[in-house]
């Protein structure tokens, strides 16, 4: 990096009361917060614009709500949608299967 952008990274950082380390890592969440949403917001125009073509080869289902793939709400959504939807389903089949003992 060059000596100005590494000079203003140091005048940034002293501005926010933080090491130069901990405001490049916050420059690098921010950034990669703003690449996964960019990444959402793409993947859900693309459903909606082939969202005929999906119901026709894979018959209609109800549709996965846009927040449900939302990077922001934690945890790995998987094939089912979100990731609450995920873990309740987990338990009902645990607690399911220990009542068939």
């Amino acid at each position: 990096m060059d000596e100005s952008t590494a000079a203003a990274a140091r005048r940034r950082a002293h501005q926010r009361g933080l090491s130069v380390n901990r405001y490049i890592e916050e420059l690098v969440k921010q950034d990669a917060g703003e690449a996964g949403r960019a990444f959402v917001e793409a993947a859900a125009d693309f459903m909606k614009q082939y969202e005929s073509v999906f119901a026709e080869e894979f018959g209609a289902a109800a549709p996965v709500p846009v927040t449900a793939m939302s990077p922001s709400g934690g945890g790995d959504a998987g094939p089912g949608g979100d990731a609450t939807g995920a873990a309740r389903r987990s338990r009902r089949s645990k607690s399911g299967a220990q009542g068939e003992r």
